[in-house]
């Protein structure tokens, strides 16, 4: 074999592997390029093949709105699904590091409605008491902060919900939470399922509401997490979608219509009498007290939180000693300030529900007859600031739901 001359150009040195009978094959410039630009394209063919399911399943995430109401927040999902959690909250950590909800300062205009005269109910057959206003956590005390109003569809006359609005602590004084307070004598509860929470329907109950039940409906809100997420069961139609676990806080309705918030196992058991178990986590206020071992500033234990944050949109569902129960739903609350307010509000249990201002809602309806139906014109979010308005309920929807009708 003859070597190329020392002299020779760089570009015409010789593969030393590939040699015709007659002597050594030289390489054009143009040659060696047109060979580079081959091997890139097949190792990109190659990589685009190998990830086609990536794209696919990437694909179908960012137009699931199961995942969240905008890319950005599914795109988050979908990476913390896919081993990326570490990474997903080390970026949340730095966005919220910058943006911390404000402190201080005093709610918007409105925010807080002021007092009304309620008439007071007690005494009546088949209707609970009126409930006491509730003492703000943060004082001074903002005039109606606290005071209960009449929301929703009535019942002759009567009130079946009532609606208050608080600041969540001493130092987001800017921020507002909304409280509903249910008489479950008055209203039946249900648990509707979505398409993809708990999915593996059809179901007798699934969203969205039916024309035959909006003409007694009055409210409607958020239920849990995400069944990878909840730690806990699901049960309905007569089947456990997912297997109850004992000691789960569980959101229990019968089938006549009643509801309790429960320690599975202890306060509530499987019986022909229950109709639905929707579970979340474990209870946050037992025996009207937070549970011990609380910690504000955690964002795992009690639900991963969009960009970290600690201060973040939750909800919470509780039964108070008379039967009633209180919904809790609003920005700038950590586990313990949510705690704090079930507490004040007479919860003696109390589960979180939903948690980040993409899940948290609750709808209530007032149709201008008695009989009317309950729909988007006549539905009110506890707050403006909600993610989605009261007509998500009537339309197919990808997670499941609490409604609370007239008897």
């Amino acid at each position: 074999m003859t070597d190329v001359p020392q002299n020779a150009p760089r570009h015409l040195r010789r593969d030393q592997d590939a040699f015709a009978d007659d002597g050594p094959i030289y390489y054009t410039k143009k040659e060696r390029r047109r060979f580079l630009r081959r091997r890139i394209v097949a190792v990109l063919v190659l990589l685009v093949l190998v990830l086609i399911p990536v794209w696919v399943s990437l694909g179908s995430a960012l137009t699931d709105q199961s995942l969240g109401p905008s890319p950005t927040a599914r795109l988050a999902e979908w990476t913390r699904d896919h081993g990326g959690s570490g990474l997903v909250t080390w970026i949340e950590n730095q966005w919220y590091s910058h943006h911390a909800p404000k402190t201080g300062g005093a709610p918007k205009k409105g925010a807080i409605p002021g007092a009304v005269h309620l008439r007071q109910l007690t005494g009546i057959h088949g209707v609970l008491p009126t409930p006491k206003a509730i003492v703000p956590l943060a004082l001074p005390k903002i005039a109606g902060e606290g005071d209960w109003h009449p929301i929703g569809r009535t019942i002759n006359g009567i009130p079946t919900m009532f609606d208050t609005f608080m600041r969540p602590d001493p130092v987001h004084t800017s921020q507002v939470v909304g409280v509903v307070w249910m008489d479950t004598k008055m209203l039946s509860m249900r648990l509707y399922s979505g398409s993809y929470i708990p999915g593996g329907g059809p179901y007798k109950y699934s969203a969205p509401i039916p024309p035959s039940a909006a003409t007694s409906l009055v409210g409607a809100f958020n239920a849990g997490f995400r069944e990878k997420d909840a730690q806990g069961g699901y049960y309905t139609d007569g089947r456990s979608v997912l297997p109850l676990r004992k000691g789960s806080a569980s959101f229990v309705v019968y089938k006549d219509g009643s509801a309790t918030v429960a320690d599975w196992g202890r306060d509530a058991k499987m019986s022909k009498n229950v109709e639905s178990v929707r579970q979340n986590l474990v209870l946050l206020v037992d025996h009207g007290k937070s549970v011990p071992g609380l910690d504000p500033i955690d964002t795992w234990r009690w639900g991963y939180t969009v960009k970290g944050a600690v201060y973040v949109w939750r909800s919470a569902i509780g039964v108070t000693k008379s039967g009633a129960l209180v919904y809790i739903g609003g920005p700038a609350l950590n586990i313990t300030t949510l705690a704090n307010l079930m507490v004040r509000a007479g919860a003696v249990r109390a589960m979180e529900l939903d948690i980040n201002s993409a899940w948290v809602n609750f709808a209530s309806f007032k149709p201008t007859t008695a009989h009317g139906l309950a729909g988007p014109t006549n539905g009110t979010d506890l707050l403006s600031t909600m993610a989605y308005p009261p007509s998500h309920y009537f339309e197919p929807w990808t997670r499941d739901f609490f409604t609370a009708s007239a008897r």
